[in-house]
């Protein structure tokens, strides 16, 4: 593991296909997926 977590936000995402946007995020190589709490 490497000593950096990628950890992007999804706050700019379409939340019509959230779903589908989190999977691209995770076939990109994202550690995390980070929810902004508002």
């Amino acid at each position: 593991m490497s000593d950096f977590i990628i950890a992007p936000s999804i706050l700019s995402a379409n939340f019509a296909a959230l779903g589908d946007e989190v999977d691209k995020v995770i076939a990109s190589g994202a550690d995390w997926v980070h929810f902004d709490v508002m």
